[in-house]
């Protein structure tokens, strides 16, 4: 069969977040279950974790049937074993629980945080899927001037981040 490299769109939810990881083990799920639970009590979020052995199925936990459906619907996508996405619910924010994420002892890797278009590159061989990298949004389209970042800055205050 060889090797085969496509990029695949995902699909998720209008005004959600993802977070797209790579992780080595099937307990994957119950920590970054844990992790949302206890970092955002109440959240809503879907978790999809494709196990990449064993009976290699898509796991899943979450909170919101509609997330973990579009978590499922990213994991299938791809096929690309020990993979996780995370689905965060309207006006819940990768920033707010990315820094465990990433320090979960399971995790390898994070590829994206976003809420951007996500075109994810996907290498396929007869014994399974990887993702390669992420296409995440759009590319520049300029240089932010004076009063682009003055209009940054202003719109970072308003989520209530401040500046020296």
């Amino acid at each position: 069969m060889g090797m085969k490299i496509e990029n695949i769109r995902l699909q998720w939810t209008k005004d959600c977040n993802v977070i797209i990881g790579q992780a080595h083990f099937i307990k994957t799920v119950e920590d970054l279950a844990e992790i949302m639970a206890s970092s955002l009590p109440g959240t809503k979020y879907g978790l999809a974790f494709n196990e990449a052995s064993g009976p290699c199925l898509v796991r899943t936990e979450g909170t919101d049937q509609a997330l973990i459906a579009d978590a499922v619907g990213c994991a299938k996508a791809t096929g690309a074993g020990h993979t996780f996405y995370i689905v965060l619910g309207v006006g819940v924010f990768p920033i707010n629980v990315l820094d465990r994420v990433k320090s979960c002892q399971e995790v390898c890797h994070v590829f994206c945080a976003t809420a951007n278009p996500v075109e994810v590159i996907v290498a396929r061989s007869e014994d399974g899927a990887g993702i390669l990298g992420i296409i995440d949004g759009s590319s520049p389209k300029g240089v932010e001037s004076d009063a682009d970042k003055t209009e940054r800055k202003g719109m970072l205050r308003r989520f209530g981040y401040k500046f020296a």
